[in-house]
């Protein structure tokens, strides 16, 4: 019964917060702004686990007046009579010792271990997840993924921390020197002048010592943060380190990038050697006076020897309450500076935004044009510049051209991947700036040359197309794309087989070949009434592309196709190509057509004889 009922409350408590509700609005970039804002929708217990500590500090302080008290007793009553003359006095160190003290102590772990605990930290890193996911891709081209990971991780558990030992240390400390001054108080007002100045040391060094220390956290977050980067880096690239035998090379990078850590750790830990060597001075300093006071002051009899106890008992109770509140004031600020460095690298938005009257895109007929469209990555060259072309619906439209030509961000724009820098692009008279950006890629299938894989089961990876498909849905994809077979005879290290079998970090256990097929696989589950193939077959020999071909043209069948190739075998028999050179539309028309004209098309054709457009094309 009582196992059940601790079962209970321990249930109650840890569901006070919802971790999963995401904050209204966007990150701020100022630091006090952008706690508040993970914190949101906690307060509620933060504030609860506030009251419990300082009404828990305030129980050190009775403790040491009731030991001050039962002093005085004792040295004023003779042993017969203290249990009838004090009854009172002993039921109140009894009740404030057994039960107050250990209920109050016992709610404060509950707050912190259960309620703040787990569930603040998940709400942080749910909504730096959230928010990070609405990025561009440029925020994730321009840093390491594993540098990204580390800046949510370092800011979650430190703002949990910074809470936790809030609760814990701060507001009891505070209570506690405040039911300090008040006992003191009630001995004499001079030792509450001496615990002023005493506290106004002791802020002041706090001053001076802890923008230091946050500093140095964050310049020691900042080198923590590389290194994993740079791991990461490695490890994500680990075949191509093999195969140019960069072992000695990685190595150094990843030695240069710890050794910067260990400077910072260095310098951290300076501060923190400095920090506590002060605070242990200041701190032993407080007893003294007070104690020193208190003797000094029995003379005139308003002094008693159990005044004295509890001065000296409170005195050494704050100098070492001051060391500990002291070192975990040291550790909020160095999670501070964590906070303020993954909020820097975070918050700042990169992002392509709906606008607010955006709508959901309806695909009728899967009509595109893109409409004087100009964009160059901010830059003054690359890109497209210019570019026109209408695709009608249902139309199997081939682009083609050198590296750089523009051909992938053709496709990146209408994904909306990017905005357009001048122009527009619409599908069946819809503007794609106007609609929502998920809506948009719902109605485009895609399937690229660098297939993603996640490091989930095959069945995982396909129905991604469309998660609420059915296992028999998936298998016929599968049947469709030709990777039925193959994923039935997969086996991991785990033993799984088939399509339970997980596919590694980005697909590493499957030939390139097995990726597209499954990437085809994919793209036919969802169905989507438009499909974008960047150099979709690419990685298959020509036998195995020969047979997922008609698989490819089935796919294709009432859809509306852009198709990017080198292999210009593979789009021979499209409707229309268009050939993009340095950003423009250079040539465009059927394959026969092209050839006729003698052009670009007609040389790359020439030149390939079946393979690819290699770089001498581009002259």
């Amino acid at each position: 019964m009582i196992r059940h009922s601790y079962q209970k409350l321990i249930e109650l408590a840890g569901n006070q917060i919802d971790p999963d509700a995401p904050a209204p609005g966007v990150p701020p970039i100022q630091l006090r702004a952008f706690m508040a804002w993970c914190l949101r929708g906690g307060w509620r217990v933060v504030w609860l686990g506030v009251v419990i500590s300082v009404l828990a500090g305030l129980t050190e302080v009775v403790s040491m007046q009731l030991l001050g008290d039962v002093v005085d007793a004792v040295s004023a009553t003779s042993p017969d009579a203290f249990l009838s003359e004090h009854g009172g006095l002993i039921f109140a160190c009894v009740f404030v010792l057994l039960i107050a003290r250990p209920l109050l102590f016992g709610g404060l772990a509950l707050t912190q271990s259960v309620m703040i605990g787990p569930n603040i930290g998940m709400q942080v890193m749910a909504r730096m997840f959230r928010w990070t996911l609405g990025q561009s891709v440029t925020f994730f081209d321009n840093d390491f993924a594993g540098r990204l990971a580390q800046k949510k991780m370092q800011a979650s558990n430190s703002l949990t921390e910074i809470v936790i030992e809030t609760v814990n240390a701060v507001t009891f400390g505070l209570a506690t020197i405040l039911g300090t001054a008040f006992l003191v108080g009630a001995v004499s007002p001079w030792m509450i002048l001496a615990l002023a100045v005493w506290f106004a040391v002791y802020l002041g060094f706090l001053r001076v010592m802890l923008p230091i220390i946050r500093a140095r956290s964050a310049a020691r977050a900042e080198a923590k943060a590389q290194v994993t980067g740079q791991v990461v880096d490695t490890i994500s690239n680990i075949k191509t380190v093999k195969l140019f035998a960069g072992d000695r090379h990685e190595d150094g990078k990843a030695l240069g990038a710890m050794e910067h850590l260990r400077g910072t750790a260095l310098r951290f830990g300076e501060a923190q050697t400095l920090f506590r060597l002060g605070l242990m001075f200041i701190a032993g300093a407080l007893p003294i006076v007070l104690v020193g006071m208190a003797i000094a002051m029995r003379g005139n009899g308003n002094v008693t020897p159990g005044d004295i106890a509890a001065v000296g008992a409170v005195g050494i109770r704050l100098s070492q309450m001051t060391g500990w509140i002291s070192y975990t004031i040291m550790v909020i600020y160095s999670h501070v500076g964590e906070v303020e460095d993954g909020m820097n690298t975070l918050a700042p938005a990169q992002r392509i935004e709906d606008v607010p009257t955006a709508s959901d895109l309806i695909v009728t007929d899967g009509h595109i044009r893109f409409e004087g469209v100009s964009f160059a990555y901010g830059q003054r060259e690359g890109g497209i510049e210019d570019v026109t072309l209408d695709i009608a619906a249902g139309e199997k439209l081939a682009v083609v051209g050198a590296s750089g030509a523009g051909k992938s961000t053709l496709v990146s724009l209408l994904l909306r991947l990017y905005d357009t820098e001048k122009g527009r692009i619409t599908i069946d008279g819809q503007d794609i700036a106007a609609v929502t950006q998920d809506s948009l890629r719902r109605q485009i299938g895609m399937v690229t040359q660098e297939t993603a894989m996640f490091n989930r089961s095959a069945l995982d990876n396909i129905r991604y197309g469309r998660p609420d498909a059915t296992e028999a849905e998936v298998f016929r994809a599968a049947e469709k794309a030709e990777a039925h077979e193959f994923i039935l005879g997969l086996e991991d290290s785990r033993g799984r087989r088939g399509y339970a079998v997980h596919l590694g970090e980005r697909g590493v256990k499957l030939s390139g070949g097995q990726r597209q097929r499954i990437a085809l696989a994919r793209a036919i589950l969802k169905n989507a009434p438009i499909l974008v193939l960047d150099e979709a077959t690419s990685a298959l020999d020509s036998e195995v592309e020969a047979q997922i071909q008609s698989a490819l043209e089935r796919v294709m069948e009432g859809k509306t196709v852009l198709a990017i190739a080198h292999r210009l075998s593979t789009i021979a028999n499209m409707d229309r190509i268009i050939v993009m050179d340095a950003g423009r539309i250079a040539e465009i028309g059927t394959h026969d057509a092209l050839l006729a004209q003698n052009g670009l098309y007609a040389r790359y054709w020439d030149r390939q004889s079946g393979g690819f457009i290699g770089a001498e094309a581009a002259e």
